[in-house]
């Protein structure tokens, strides 16, 4: 099927998902999660395909990104039955207004339409973004990365069987067949089939998106992530936070990239930064990580010395850039000079420098004393999230099913005239 005929086929059933109820949308997601523990093997099979021709090509970094599990497809269905629990946006009177005149006016939630998600080797993003768009009451095309198509094109048939089963319709769930350039460019360019564009994946699509799309964009975020470790932090805890936002998960977008240090402590916590981070993973069996140093830091620990562009690269590996700072001031004055706007952190135990942090660094997420890798809609309470927004308009962070909706202004009367 031609892209352009998959999106005739979402447009033509966004009408059907524009009146179905919470009831048949949540009968609809239940059986789409069911679905995925169903045809789990299916999917495992199709994934491994995918690994074995991405192996060789791309990072082990990446490749763990690109993998499929039973508990990560264990993971992705409680993903769609949490988003199945959450409360329907569509329909909810946002506010209401009476009149002098008499006449009611209520700002209405309402579903978007078509919305279009690009993306790039994250196979979980195929059910994590249809279970958002259709349960707020969107139809939904995807177009997969090349390197995930075989797990994805798995996914979105067992998704399929559960929409059909709760009486929805399957066109509702288009999958991009053709995963050239041109599909995306198809996808830029679809005014009258596509009300929202989501691109997620590196700067490189992203930025394609946001300057050449046609269509409404939702530009979500590469992030180059920070921590500053302040004078007055808990050092044990700083090495704990650090430690966690690098490593848990380095590919992925909430991952920190810098870690900027106070001169003040400089001394005496990078030798234990740089224990933790190399001496003590290596000893664990666990990947080090490659420090890359201004400086002043690389006279005080072993590291490479940092390039012109390390404080302004998205690694998604295990590097991080460090950096020694002269207090708070110049670590927000690095941060906006650096950052994406996607999440930041500050530790310390002074509450008026971490409340001056959290006022001054203008990023989606900002974190007193924890790791940046919270910034995800599961652990935000959202369900799954449709990726993390660095603008400012119309939605910022995590992208839960609120920020899928817009809205309409319902006016009631009873004969006013003006």
């Amino acid at each position: 099927m031609t892209t352009q005929e998959l999106l005739q086929r979402a447009r033509g059933a966004k009408g059907a998902m524009a009146l179905a109820d919470s009831q048949a949308k949540d009968a609809a997601l239940l059986a789409m999660a069911d679905a995925l523990l169903t045809h789990q093997e299916d999917i495992l099979s199709a994934n491994s395909l995918d690994l074995e021709s991405a192996r060789g090509t791309v990072s082990e970094v990446m490749l763990d990104r690109l993998a499929l599990s039973p508990d990560r497809i264990a993971g992705m269905a409680q993903g769609i039955r949490e988003v199945a629990a959450l409360p329907d946006p569509a329909g909810a009177v946002l506010s209401r207004v009476e009149r002098p005149n008499g006449l009611v006016i209520e700002k209405t939630a309402v579903p978007m339409g078509v919305i279009a998600i690009i993306y790039e080797s994250r196979p979980n993003v195929t059910s994590d973004a249809a279970a958002l768009a259709l349960k707020a009451g969107s139809a939904c095309v995807l177009r997969s990365g090349k390197e995930a198509h075989r797990s994805a094109a798995a996914i979105v048939d067992a998704l399929k069987e559960g929409l059909t089963q709760a009486g929805l319709p399957a066109d509702a769930l288009q999958l991009v067949e053709d995963t050239t350039r041109a599909s995306a460019n198809e996808l830029m360019a679809a005014r009258g089939y596509v009300d929202l564009l989501i691109p997620r994946g590196g700067a490189g699509l992203i930025r394609a998106c946001v300057d050449n799309a046609a269509v409404p964009v939702l530009e979500t975020g590469t992030g180059i992530c920070h921590i500053f470790v302040d004078r007055f932090a808990d050092q044990n805890m700083a090495l704990d936070i650090v430690e966690n936002a690098k490593c848990s998960r380095p590919s992925v977008c909430n991952a920190v990239e810098v870690c900027l240090v106070d001169r003040a402590i400089a001394e005496e916590f990078l030798p234990k930064l740089y224990k933790r981070l190399t001496g003590d993973r290596t000893a664990q069996s666990k990947p080090p990580v490659e420090l890359r140093l201004d400086k002043t830091a690389a006279a005080l620990i072993p590291g490479k010395p940092a390039g012109e562009r390390d404080f302004d690269t998205e690694f998604l590996d295990y590097i991080l850039a460090v950096k020694v700072v002269d207090g708070a001031e110049e670590a927000i004055a690095h941060i906006a000079a650096h950052s994406t706007g996607h999440s930041e952190s500050i530790i310390t135990g002074d509450a008026s420098r971490a409340r001056a942090f959290l006022a001054q660094v203008d990023s989606a997420a900002v974190y007193w004393n924890a790791s940046t890798r919270f910034t995800d809609g599961g652990e935000f309470g959202l369900g799954c999230e449709m990726g993390i927004s660095t603008q400012k308009l119309h939605a910022r962070g995590p992208l839960g099913l609120q920020e899928l909706c817009t809205y309409k202004f319902i006016v009631k009367g009873t004969g006013q005239i003006r």
